[in-house]
C-alpha cells in the first residue's frame, strides 16, 4: 500500500525543484538589472557624444559632454551619478573622432548580496562612444 500511494508526490517534487527555480529567478533578476545598468551607461556615452558633436573645438566638446552627462545621469534607474568617471576628448589614434569614455562603479546595485554562489560580473562597467567630427 505505501508504495501505491501518491498522494504527496507534488509536494516532493515542489520540494526537489523549487531550489533550483528560485536559483534561476534569482539569476535572471540579478543579470537583469546589471544589464540595465550596462544598457544605461552605454546609452549615457552615446548621448553624450551626439551632444558633445556640435562643438567647435575639443574644448567645447568635451564641456557639452560633460555638461551633458552631468544633466542626465540621475535619470536613469540603476545609475548613480556620484559613481560615473568620464573621459571625453578627442581620439588621439584616429583624428577626426570624439571618444566618450564612461566607468561606472556598479558596486551599490542591489544584486551583490543576493546569493553568494551566484558567478557575477565584473563590479565596474566600462562603456565608449565614438562619434566622427564634421564629417571628417
Amino acid at each position: 500500500m505505501f508504495g501505491t500511494d501518491r498522494s504527496a508526490t507534488a509536494a516532493v517534487e515542489f520540494a526537489i525543484l523549487s531550489p533550483l527555480y528560485i536559483f534561476l529567478i534569482m539569476g535572471m533578476t540579478a543579470y537583469g538589472i546589471y544589464f540595465g545598468a550596462s544598457h544605461s551607461v552605454q546609452q549615457l556615452s552615446a548621448d553624450a557624444a551626439r551632444a558633445a558633436i556640435a562643438g567647435i573645438d575639443a574644448t567645447e566638446r568635451q564641456t557639452l559632454a560633460s555638461n551633458f552627462i552631468g544633466r542626465n545621469a540621475s535619470g536613469y534607474l540603476f545609475i548613480d551619478g556620484d559613481k560615473l568617471s568620464v573621459s571625453v576628448g578627442d581620439n588621439p589614434a584616429v583624428p577626426g573622432q570624439f571618444n566618450v569614455t564612461i566607468s561606472y562603479d556598479a558596486s551599490n546595485l542591489p544584486i551583490w548580496g543576493l546569493f553568494d554562489r551566484l558567478a557575477m560580473p565584473h563590479r565596474t562597467i566600462l562603456r565608449r562612444s565614438t562619434i566622427r567630427i564634421g564629417g571628417i
